[in-house]
């Protein structure tokens, strides 16, 4: 007999992208997330990357604040379909505030929330829905991550070009490089967002969630949601689309 306290409700999941950053470690130009990837913008590429889970059913673009109409045009530019809801919303000065902003935008029936950074432009639709997943089997943020090939050692830092004296070797197999889509329990995200003060050693949603003291847990990651920050990474990316056009008939 079903319990008739449980919601019967479909859970409904909503993708947030903070986009209103300009990337300047990819040199003067356009904003990051509006840079060509295969001749498409980034955004465009990341928007469609959250849209291709089937259990997204709304996508929020964070734009910069003075651009949110022209963000929409390039977006309307290249449609979603039918199944996934579009909005796009003016940012603010930070990432937290754009994030901030990009929840408030949500509907009342989203009970799951994605952040997903514009610059991951090619994370894998079966590492979106396993954050996805691992939220709605109770985790209150999920994030995905993978193990760090390289050792990391801990400096105290110098001015740039001085050299930074180790203090420290973190034991490599109880770290991980942190992705997104990160994942969370939506009235969570909200209280660690209205809660936590910018700026109190949170450098990402799960940190605010951490800040909290509740409980975050890690999925796998995948190689291909790297982030696109330096010129290299671009090249990359333009080899991991250009193969996936040519094998999988990515467009």
């Amino acid at each position: 007999m079903s319990d008739p306290s449980r919601p019967t409700s479909p859970i409904r999941t909503a993708a947030v992208i903070p986009a209103a950053g300009r990337g300047v470690r990819l040199g003067p130009g356009a904003p990051k997330a509006l840079r060509a990837l295969g001749g498409t913008p980034m955004l465009v590429h990341a928007v469609r990357a959250m849209a291709a889970s089937r259990a997204v059913s709304l996508v929020v673009v964070v734009a910069p604040p003075d651009g949110a109409p022209e963000v929409r045009h390039l977006l309307d530019e290249h449609p979603l379909g039918d199944r996934t809801d579009l909005v796009v919303v003016p940012g603010g000065a930070t990432r937290q505030e754009s994030v901030r902003l990009g929840l408030a935008a949500l509907p009342e029936a989203i009970d799951v929330v994605l952040v997903h950074d514009a610059a991951r432009p090619l994370v894998p639709v079966d590492t979106v829905d396993a954050v996805i997943a691992a939220v709605r089997a109770g985790a209150p943020a999920v994030v995905p991550a993978l193990p760090l090939a390289d050792t990391v050692k801990q400096v105290a830092p110098q001015p740039q070009g001085t050299p930074e004296p180790v203090v420290g070797t973190p034991e490599r197999a109880l770290l991980r490089a942190v992705q997104t889509p990160q994942g969370f329990d939506r009235e969570t995200l909200l209280k660690a967002h209205d809660t936590v003060v910018e700026g109190e050693g949170a450098t990402d949603d799960a940190g605010l969630v951490e800040r909290l003291g509740q409980p975050v847990v890690v999925v796998p990651g995948h190689e291909e949601a790297f982030k696109v920050t330096r010129p290299l990474d671009l090249v990359l990316a333009e080899a991991v689309l250009a193969r996936r056009r040519a094998t999988d008939g990515y467009v």
